[in-house]
């Protein structure tokens, strides 16, 4: 396909010029060709039919003009001419600044009128990448520049009346020249003159692709999923609620295009929160009095549990410490109840106490002040010097029963009950927890008396009282720890090593770090455990750390008194589940750096599977010691505050020495 001028078409540009354009642009190439036929004498006859085709090579191009033509193209003209017009580079400046912005805005109006134009982009490109109109003479090569300057240059109708009064053998060898030239760049798929590429500032015609960002967590993805009965809610909010119209709800931003189709169904699925839409009809109906396990309308069935733990399992830091009585409480607990090892905090804290410290409630605060505001006590109870007290993340406490206790004594010394247990259950959805921490006799050789202080827990605590079992079937009345799903026991069992104090610390200098299995030979749990006369059903982790006590105060020393105590491993943590492979042990060790005590504290990390329940149950609607919260979190505040002020006085303080 060629142009009107007979020359072939290399760019899309000259595709989309008008039939006016290319009227005036046939009426001039005819006046310059009778022009140029004038002055040559009818000696040179440039071809005007039959398309080139592109493969041809410049050398063959010129063979198709005439061989006087050829030769007078090496001669050069002496005839004096008159001098040209003067212009001032100005006006051709503001010429040409005119041609851009005229560009620009033809652009731009093809842009709006064509919205599914999918290239806009790239069709600016190509139209914008020929330069601006040049200031001599019209080039006859390209159509699509010619039209171009007829519309914003005056200089093209001043070059083509020049080219009528100076058309000479000079003239058309330097055309001959410009031919050909022109001829090599289309030849070689190039541009046939231009400046630099020039975009068009227009918006695009179509939104962005989204952008498919998944942040949630294992646990807690309420903003990231939605119910299946609202699956609708878009079209819904668009033709049934009036009010939508009115906020910024995802129906206003998708016809703003603020937002894309997949991203406001992950986000967006309220009017006004990232919290699940719930209809006016489905309040009405709904009644969590009478829920079961795959109701949908169940606080406590699956639908709810899957919400918030799409793969049914929680996290749960179970901590045991015998504090010995020390009024002095360490200066930080970040070591202890939050271990850089796992990345993410868990879902429940569960910590026991055995020799509390005085001050009981200062415990609770400071215990607050290190989890933060993500967190709220639902239950602390006590029972003489044994504590315990259970964090769970602020978002979960409406899924939990009433929290019930138990307590048992198997000693008073004192008129303090420093020897007993202490039982804390509830039901998280549809799964019953129980936490026992206890304090058994002491002694390197009570092991019958530990024993008997088992014994005498499991059949003494009466637990549960109102909540109901969910597995009646598999209860025991004579075992308190057959009638929950979960059961975890922790604390001072006073188990020992039946070993002398030479050889331990023998094996303990051999393997500083964490090869502990020839001291785990001589424990007297471990025996125990395996023989079936202690914690039936229950398990206890691989053990990784060094014995808990019996340690010097303040330092890293096993007893260095004349008593000369054997390190022991009498700090532990067991556990127990009605369903197989319900809880898996992820990380089992001690606190090192906490040295306030004899003892070292232990902690425990468990994935616990959860299962859906009955909303029959008696619940704790949301309960928490707000108190307690909000003391913590000012002494949070607090602290943060102060550290900050001593890092500026860091800063601004100079110190001098003198040599």
């Amino acid at each position: 396909m060629s142009t009107p001028n007979g020359f072939p078409q290399h760019s899309r540009a000259c595709v989309t010029q008008s039939t006016e354009g290319g009227a005036v642009q046939d009426l001039q190439a005819k006046k310059a060709g009778k022009a140029a036929k004038k002055e040559a004498g009818g000696r040179v006859a440039l071809p005007a039919e039959g398309p080139v085709s592109v493969g041809t090579p410049v050398s063959e191009t010129l063979k198709l003009l005439p061989e006087e033509l050829k030769a007078n193209m090496k001669i050069k003209s002496i005839t004096p001419r008159p001098p040209r017009k003067p212009r001032l580079e100005r006006a051709a400046s503001l010429d040409e600044k005119s041609w851009r912005r005229w560009r620009r805005f033809r652009t731009s109006q093809e842009s709006l009128t064509d919205p599914n134009d999918t290239s806009s982009s790239n069709g600016s490109l190509q139209e914008a990448s020929p330069s601006p109109p040049n200031r001599g003479r019209a080039s006859p090569c390209h159509p699509c520049f010619q039209q171009n300057s007829l519309h914003s240059s005056p200089d093209a109708s001043e070059a083509s009346a020049a080219g009528k009064s100076r058309g000479s053998t000079s003239d058309l060898g330097k055309r001959a020249s410009e031919i050909s030239s022109a001829f090599g760049g289309l030849l070689r798929g190039k541009a046939f003159a231009g400046g630099k590429p020039r975009l068009s500032q227009i918006m695009p015609a179509r939104p962005l692709p989204p952008m498919e960002l998944n942040v949630a967590s294992h646990t807690l993805r309420t903003a990231n999923r939605i119910d299946s009965d609202c699956l609708d809610y878009r079209h819904y909010s668009q033709h049934k609620f009036g009010r939508v119209s009115s906020s910024l709800s995802d129906t206003r931003l998708h016809g703003n295009g603020l937002v894309y189709d997949s991203c406001s169904t992950d986000s967006m699925k309220s009017t006004f929160s990232l919290l699940t839409p719930i209809r006016a009809k489905d309040v009405r109906s709904r009644s969590y009095l009478e829920g079961s396990l795959m109701a949908s309308g169940a606080l406590l069935g699956a639908e709810e549990l899957s919400r918030y733990f799409p793969d049914r399992n929680i996290g749960i830091f179970v901590a045991t410490w015998n504090m010995q009585g020390q009024k002095e409480l360490p200066v930080n607990l970040d070591d202890f109840l939050l271990p850089t090892d796992p990345d993410y905090a868990q879902d429940m804290y569960v910590i026991g106490v055995q020799e509390g410290c005085p001050d009981r409630r200062e415990w609770e605060i400071r215990l607050q002040e290190t989890l933060g505001p993500h967190y709220v006590l639902l239950y602390s109870a006590a029972h003489g010097v044994l504590y315990m007290s259970v964090f769970i993340r602020r978002d979960l406490i409406w899924f939990c029963s009433e929290v019930e206790y138990a307590t048992v004594t198997t000693r008073i010394v004192s008129q303090i009950k420093t020897k007993g247990a202490l039982g804390i259950c509830f039901t998280f959805f549809g799964t019953s927890f129980l936490f026992i921490t206890s304090h058994f006799t002491s002694g390197d050789s009570k092991v019958n008396e530990r024993k008997l202080d088992y014994n005498k827990t499991i059949q003494a605590l009466t637990l549960p009282k109102n909540v109901p079992d969910t597995n009646p079937y598999r209860s025991s009345s004579s075992d308190v720890t057959t009638r929950f799903d979960e059961v975890f026991w922790f604390g001072d069992f006073n188990f020992r090593l039946n070993k002398d104090r030479e050889t331990v610390d023998s094996i303990l200098n051999q393997n500083p770090d964490t090869d502990v299995s020839k001291l785990l030979v001589y424990d007297q749990l471990t025996s125990e455990m395996s023989r079936g006369s202690i914690f039936k059903g229950f398990q206890e982790a691989d053990i990784h750390f060094r014995p808990s006590y019996k340690f010097d105060i303040g330092k890293d020393s096993y007893d260095t008194t004349s008593k000369q105590r054997t390190p022991s491993y009498t700090d532990r943590v067991v556990f127990r589940s009605r369903y197989k492979d319900d809880i898996q042990a992820v990380k089992y060790s001690s606190c090192p750096v906490i040295k306030t005590s004899d003892h070292r504290p232990v902690f425990a990390l468990f994935r616990v599977k959860v299962r859906p329940g009955r909303d029959n149950i008696p619940l704790a609607a949301g309960q928490f010691d707000r108190e307690l919260y909000l003391m913590g979190i000012k002494r949070r505040i607090t602290r943060e505050l102060q550290k900050r002020r001593e890092q500026k006085d860091q800063k601004s303080s100079s110190i001098c020495s003198i040599s």
